[in-house]
Formats: C-alpha cells, sequence, structure tokens
C-alpha cells in the first residue's frame, strides 16, 4: 500500500530481456514466417556475412517459433509479420522480442541454444488491463473472469465440499487447480512434477479484488422525495465519499434465484449504464455546499423521476401480477430496478428473487491517457492492479512451475477493505486451509501431518501484494525524502515499523534477488511519522501461517478516490515481477537456506 524510491533491484531495457529453456532448434517453417521477413530484422542487428545472416535468421527463427508456442501475443505479431500487414508499432513490438535472443556465434552453438524464456513487452499488458477493469465492475464479476481465464488455461476447478485426496478431485503432481468461495475469493495454485510433501514450499501471492463501493441496502426502496426516485445504499469501506458526487453509476452485483424446482442459483447482473447519480448542491447555496455531507441524508443516489399517477399504478400492477406481493424480497425493492433486475437475469416471475448483493459503480471507462498514453485513468485500482498481475505472473510461469519441485499460488481476497474478517476474507481460513488440504493430499499415510504441515511453511515464501502510493507532484511535501515511488518504474515494496506492513529485512533481500533475476526494479515506500499508516492482508496470512512474507505493490495516485492513476507500463511490470517469483522461488529461496 505505500511507496519510497530507493531501486532495491537491477533496472532493465527493452534491449535487455531475460531468455532461459530447455534444449531444441526449430526450423524456420515452424515459425509461419517468411525467410526475407526475419533477414530483414536480423540484418538490422548483425554485421555478419550475408551467408551467416542466413543461419542467424534459422536462430532467430527457431526461438521465435519455440517461444510463441506459449505467448499468443508473439503468435499474433508473427502472424501479421509474415503477411505484412504488420503496423510500424507492431514491428516495433515484434523487434524487441527479437532483441531478446541471444546470437549463436557458430553452428553448434545453435543446434544447442537454450529455448528462449521471451518476455512481453511491458506495453503489451496495457490494453488487456484496461479491457478486464472495463468489463467487471463488481468483485463478483472479477472472480468470475478469473475462473473462466483459468478454466481458458487447463486449470481444473475444486470444491471444497469434497475430498481432493481421492476420487475425481485428487491432486496430482504437475496438476493446475482454482478454487473460488463466495463467489467473491478465488485461489489457484500449480503443483510441481517434482513435489514432495514437507520439503517443498509454496510461493504465494495474495492480493484483494474487492473495492470502495456502495451496496444497496436490504431494503432498497426509499420514499420519494420532491418527485425524485431515491435508493438507499450504504458505504462500503470509505466509498461515498466527495470523489462519488456527480459520477454517472451503474448498478452491478449478484442475484439469487430460486427455480421452479426449488434449487438456488447465483447469477451476475450488470446495468452498465449511467443509472444512478449522487447531485452535489451548487456552490451559490453557501456553506451548506462546503461539507461535511451526511451519508445517510444528503448522499442518496437519484435512479429516476415518478411518473404521474397513472403511470406509478401501471407500474405497481405490474410487479405485483408478476410476482412482487407483499411479504417478498422483491417488494421491498425499487418496482422499476426490480424489473430491470429480472430482465437481465432472465426471470419473470419476480418471487423466484429471493435475495441480491448489488452495488454502484462509475461506468466511465478506464482508459490510457496523457501526451503519449503514459498512464491509466481507471475506477477500481485499487486492488484489481495487483491481482490481475500476479494472475498474469501465475498463469505465464505455469510451464516452468510444472517442472519444479514447488507449488505455485496465488489467493485473491474479498473484504480487504472492510478488515478481512469474513469467512472469503484473508483473515479467515481460505489459504491456510487450502495450502493444509494440499499437504493433506500428497501427504499418503505419512505419520506427523502437522509436522509437515509446519515444515511446508516454513519452506514458503508469501507476496502480499496491493497498491501503494505513488509520488503526488503537488503534494510532496507529504512524503518521505527516498520514499516517493514513481510510476512506469516497478514494483515498491512497502515497509511499516509498527506492523502494518509485514516487510522485514529479510523478506525484502529475498524478493530483492528475485527482482535482479527478472530483471525489474524494486522501488521502497515508508510513511511519514506525522501521517497514518494503511494496512493489507500481509501481517494477517504471515502471522496465520508464520510464513516469511514482504509487502510489495504498484504504485498508484489518488488512492480511494472513484478513479484513480497508475502507469500504463505498471500492469506489466507487475506481470513480470510475480512471473519471476513463481519461476525462481526455489533458486532464490536455496540462497536463504541458512536463515530461519
Amino acid at each position: 500500500m505505500f511507496t519510497m524510491t530507493r531501486n532495491i533491484g537491477s533496472s532493465t531495457s527493452s534491449s535487455s530481456r531475460r531468455v532461459s529453456g530447455s534444449r531444441s532448434m526449430l526450423d524456420l517453417r515452424n515459425a509461419a514466417l517468411p525467410l526475407e521477413s526475419t533477414e530483414q530484422l536480423s540484418a538490422s542487428t548483425s554485421a555478419m556475412p550475408r551467408s551467416d545472416n542466413k543461419q542467424a535468421t534459422l536462430h532467430i527463427g527457431g526461438h521465435l517459433a519455440a517461444a510463441a508456442s506459449a505467448d499468443q501475443r508473439l503468435k499474433e505479431l508473427l502472424v501479421r509479420v509474415a503477411s505484412g500487414v504488420a503496423n510500424h508499432a507492431e514491428l516495433a513490438e515484434f523487434k524487441s522480442y527479437v532483441s531478446a535472443i541471444p546470437s549463436a556465434s557458430d553452428e553448434s552453438e545453435r543446434e544447442h541454444a537454450p529455448i528462449p524464456r521471451i518476455e512481453k513487452p511491458a506495453a503489451s499488458y496495457t490494453q488487456p488491463f484496461l479491457d478486464f477493469i472495463n468489463e467487471n465492475p463488481t468483485v463478483f464479476h472479477t472472480v468470475a473472469y478469473f475462473e473462466d481465464k483459468l478454466e481458458k488455461e487447463g486449470f481444473v476447478k475444486l470444491n471444497e465440499r469434497v475430498s481432493w485426496a481421492n476420487g475425481d478431485s485428487k491432486l496430482k503432481k504437475g496438476g493446475k487447480y482454482y478454487i473460488s468461495r463466495n463467489g467473491s475469493s478465488l485461489i489457484a495454485f500449480v503443483v510441481g512434477e517434482q513435489y514432495k510433501v514437507g520439503e517443498s514450499g509454496v510461493a504465494m501471492i495474495a492480493g484483494h479484488v474487492d473495492a470502495l463501493t456502495a451496496r444497496l441496502k436490504p431494503v432498497s426502496k426509499r420514499s420519494s422525495v420532491q418527485g425524485f426516485t431515491l435508493l438507499g445504499v450504504a458505504p462500503y469501506a470509505g466509498a461515498l465519499n466527495n470523489t462519488w458526487f456527480d459520477r454517472d453509476l451503474g448498478i452491478g452485483g449478484r442475484v439469487i434465484v430460486k427455480g421452479a424446482n426449488g434449487k438456488v442459483s447465483s447469477k451476475l447482473v450488470k446495468l452498465d449504464w449511467p443509472i444512478a447519480r449522487i447531485p452535489t448542491l451548487a456552490p451559490h447555496f453557501g456553506l451548506p455546499s462546503a461539507g461535511p455531507f451526511n451519508k445517510e441524508t444528503q448522499m442518496a443516489p437519484i435512479i429516476g423521476i415518478d411518473g404521474s399517477s397513472e403511470d406509478q399504478k401501471a407500474l405497481e400492477e405490474h410487479v405485483l401480477s408478476h410476482g412482487a406481493t407483499a411479504g417478498t424480497f422483491a417488494s421491498q425493492q425499487p418496482a422499476r430496478l426490480v424489473q430491470l433486475i429480472a430482465n437481465e437475469v432472465g426471470v419473470t416471475d419476480y418471487s423466484s428473487i429471493i435475495n441480491w448483493e448489488l452495488e454502484l459503480f462509475d461506468t466511465q471507462t478506464a482508459v490510457a491517457g496523457g501526451m503519449n498514453k503514459e498512464f491509466i485513468f481507471a475506477p477500481r485500482i485499487d486492488d484489481k492492479l495487483c491481482s490481475w498481475a500476479a494472475a498474469e505472473g501465475l498463469i505465464e510461469a505455469t510451464s516452468a512451475v510444472e517442472k519444479s519441485s514447488s507449488i505455485a499460488l496465488v489467493g485473491l481476497f474479498d473484504d480487504e477493505e472492510i478488515g478481512s474478517r469474513l469467512r472469503q476474507g484473508a483473515a479467515g481460513n481460505f489459504l491456510p486451509g487450502t495450502v493444509e488440504r494440499i499437504v493433506d493430499a500428497f501427504a499418503g499415510e505419512c505419520e506427523g501431518r502437522s509436522n509437515l504441515l509446519s515444515q511446508t511453511y516454513a519452506n514458503s515464501f508469501l507476496v502480499s501484494a496491493d497498491v501503494t502510493h505513488a509520488v503526488n507532484p503537488n503534494f510532496v511535501s507529504a512524503y518521505l525524502t527516498d520514499h516517493m515511488p514513481k510510476l512506469n518504474v516497478g514494483i515498491t515494496i512497502a515497509a511499516d515499523s509498527n506492523g502494518h506492513m509485514t516487510t522485514d529485512s529479510l523478506s525484502s533481500a529475498f524478493l530483492s534477488e528475485i527482482a535482479k533475476k527478472s530483471h525489474s526494479e524494486l522501488q521502497v515506500f515508508q510513511i511519514r511519522n506525522d501521517s497514518r499508516s494503511g494496512g493489507t492482508v500481509g501481517p494477517m496470512l504471515s502471522s496465520a501461517m508464520g510464513v516469511r512474507a514482504v509487502d510489495a505493490g504498484l504504485p498508484q495516485l489518488s488512492m480511494h478516490s472513484i478513479r484513480a492513476t497508475t502507469g500504463a507500463l505498471d500492469p506489466g511490470l507487475g506481470a513480470r515481477l510475480f512471473r519471476g517469483f513463481y519461476e525462481f522461488f526455489e533458486e532464490v529461496d536455496a540462497q536463504f537456506k541458512d536463515i530461519a
């Protein structure tokens, strides 16, 4: 959650990307790339004679073909370059991939050169992150998004209600799994093929996917005031602050529906056009317009204007005829809203809507901004930014982790903004319980399972990934000198002398080693002594499991505003480091074996 600007890791440039992999050589034909296209690229950077350029071309093409098999973006670029339709930006991006490939000076080296582990340029993550923010306005949509993405990547969904030690849900080495709780928290993990229960650790990244919002009250129908239809809402965490005034607000969340057969299901709903607005009082009215404002009486959203008495009567008759009779959940909500929600989830009997969890969200889209589009202006950055990057890192590291002896895990939690003390929050048993069940599934007939669990925790490491404060150029005096994180630089380690962060010297050093191997730059932040520190899921998780842990996240401006700012490169920079954390965990952990 916080920032300092001292470099702890090594910096990187587009021409110094990390590569690694197994030995192999593929013919250029497998890259679906014309020889002349690759020659043009390699000729611009190689001083070899023409005959050698062809060999270098084969070398580059083979590496690109292998890398493209696991990199959808590179695959798309290969097709566009090969077909001659790539634009200038795409050619530049493609060249950044090519620059990551080491040269092979002779035929022998070319035959045995490793397939590169090529990292995508940080800029290539910007639009996917914007799409993610725009398409998933609530915590329920966010978890559904990750579930769908993991399914497409071959992860298997687990059920907490059944055993993971036998049957169809039996965990296997080399397996990829995910599990969700309450539809608002999710854990995904990959088990290495060489995993040894107890001896192997778990490389964990934990973030949160809830955001400040205003949730509809159980009875959201309010009496009209001067012909305005009002909506009953309550602030979640620090929402309904002044930044919520005069915003175009949609309504979304989940609806609990009871079918004709008695089975209850949860359905996502998203009314993504401006429905609600909290109007300010014009400054012409003097002191009352200056605030502070009563969140109960002065910040009720307007969602409509009452129609004529005939229209009102017709609407009431409509909802009554569709099941919203006295005593039903639907009868306690604004009639027109019930009609909209029912249409959205496809029900005609309004009494089948037995409950819902709906909230307001800013409908203005997330965009790239700035003169060179170097910023991201978006709602809900805290902490979907780090959570999205962590999930991307896990997916990209999967092939490497599968061949390892460790477990790579990402946990995305609900309720962090209100203390995490619900069953889907980080202070619950979701993460410790998941690790315990993994250990139990592989323990077999081993004795001393509690010993194996404690041993596992001792060999594990947690990155608590939450956003932190970027330096605000208009308020530099509010920051400590040398503790001013910048956008588009990299992850920031957050420190706090009073334990609001889980960072210590050991965990900082551990992440610094990861950053060096990942070609990532680290920053550092600590808040001033005369300011109030925030908190993260780090301390509660590290204390519950006894694992080594560090707080480290991406910087942003305007934290807890309805709209905030981060760097356009930051989603990609986060994904790079998090991927490196999973891939280099075992190697770096070996350096710290002698420190408890």
